[in-house]
């Protein structure tokens, strides 16, 4: 009866409470305890040796569980990065368009914008990068779409800004036109350019049949392409213009994209020999005609050299006022007026002067006057012929003027440079 509460005491309660019974029935109750124990220990044993083997089962499963879960954790979904971003509403366009990918590669990238056109461009060798082969146009939304190897399609899409100042270039000669073997592809800029290089690195000028084409600046606002010989008869041109978003100066942008063509008729070069004081039009490489002419006074003679015909008028205004001559003439309706430079010297029809003058003198003031009808409608007479037989693009050369040379900026007139000379002026 004090079996219990002994055996629920700690040590020290025991050895208080044994003196109270017999030795050897606490010894007997010693047995029977240890006995006791030892009895229900025995299942915990067993349960214990059919447990290990159970756990070390689960132990394997757990282990593959964490291997599979480990891994399955390793496995990472592409992430597709593209520059400009997606949602830029004022990107820039100055930079190509570059995609990437990491832990994936990219099987397709596709850049289109919203004016119909579409970006080019090439893969990194491991095709975890795109960059495009030139730079996005400015003012222009674009829609990007990348495909990924094993993933779905990944799209992003970024809007460039538009260029504050902005710069066009004006050509000679017209679209489509045909023109003589002296005329040069000639381009007037809107604005100075500073950077040559790259304006005209942006510009091609090419043939069909081939020659090689070199471009010549004049001054910041005006390059000029030509072979090294007269083009040949029949000649394709091709201007090639890719300004657009070109920084030809300090934060000034190109406009323009586009590509023009240009035809050379027949080969007709004249020569004006004005010790002669004749016109003498040499066509494909047989004489045409021979026209008496007059040339410039002592006092302001004609300019000597290669000179290409700029402008036609079959009737034109001319005042002296204009070229620095004060009221020296004002004639309202100059006949078969052909441009030579932009000084002001013309091959022109003159009904004004009497006929002897033309072959035995030269009285002009520094244009090259042929005998002509005031109306332009006479057929009969040298101004009309020779209008007639001429286009734009012709080359006159005049000789014996007693003038210098003029110079290659003064119309379109690169001619009287050297090959060597004309070559030197070039950015590139």
């Amino acid at each position: 009866m004090g079996v219990p509460e002994i055996a629920n005491r700690p040590d020290s309660a025991a050895r208080e409470a044994g003196p109270s019974r017999p030795r050897a029935e606490r010894r007997a109750w010693s047995r029977r305890g240890l006995l006791a124990a030892l009895g229900s220990a025995v299942p915990v044993l067993a349960l214990s040796g059919c447990g290990g083997t159970a756990a070390g089962a689960d132990g394997k499963d757990a282990a593959a569980t964490g291997a599979a879960a480990k891994a399955k954790t390793q496995v990472r979904t592409p992430t597709v990065t593209v520059s400009p971003a997606d949602g830029t509403k004022k990107a820039g366009f100055t930079a190509p368009v570059v995609v990437s990918v990491t832990d994936g590669t990219l099987s397709s990238v596709e850049v289109s914008g919203n004016d119909g056109s579409a970006l080019a461009g090439s893969f990194s060798a491991d095709r975890t990068r795109w960059t495009s082969s030139r730079n996005p146009y400015s003012g222009t939304k674009y829609t990007v779409t990348a495909a990924v190897t094993g993933d779905a399609e990944h799209t992003a899409a970024f809007v460039t800004k538009s260029p504050g100042e902005t710069f066009a270039g004006y050509f000679t000669p017209e679209a489509n036109s045909t023109s003589g073997v002296g005329m040069p592809v000639s381009i007037n800029f809107t604005e100075a350019v500073t950077d040559r290089a790259a304006v005209e690195k942006a510009i091609t000028v090419t043939a069909e049949p081939a020659v090689e084409v070199v471009g010549h600046w004049f001054g910041n606002t005006r390059l000029d392409f030509r072979p090294a010989e007269y083009w040949a008869a029949g000649t394709k041109i091709t201007l090639s213009l890719r300004l657009k978003d070109v920084e030809g100066g300090n934060g000034v942008y190109g406009v323009q994209s586009k590509d023009v063509t240009f035809h050379i008729g027949r080969r007709q070069v004249s020569t004006v020999d004005l010790a002669k004081k004749t016109l003498t039009v040499e066509r494909g490489g047989t004489t045409l005609a021979t026209y008496p002419v007059s040339g410039g006074a002592p006092d302001h003679t004609t300019w000597s050299g290669i000179m290409v015909i700029s402008e036609r008028f079959e009737q034109t205004r001319m005042q002296s006022s204009t070229v620095g001559l004060g009221d020296e003439y004002d004639i309202a309706d100059v006949p078969h007026a052909q441009r030579l430079t932009t000084s002001g010297t013309f091959i022109h029809g003159n009904y004004w002067a009497v006929p002897a003058v033309f072959g035995s003198s030269n009285t002009s003031h520094g244009c090259i006057g042929l005998r002509d009808a005031k109306g332009a409608d006479d057929s009969s007479v040298p101004g009309y012929r020779f209008y007639e037989s001429s286009m734009l693009g012709d080359v006159v050369v005049v000789e014996n003027s007693g003038e210098r040379t003029v110079e290659a900026s003064n119309g379109l007139n690169g001619w009287n440079l050297s090959w060597a000379d004309w070559k030197a002026g070039s950015a590139l």
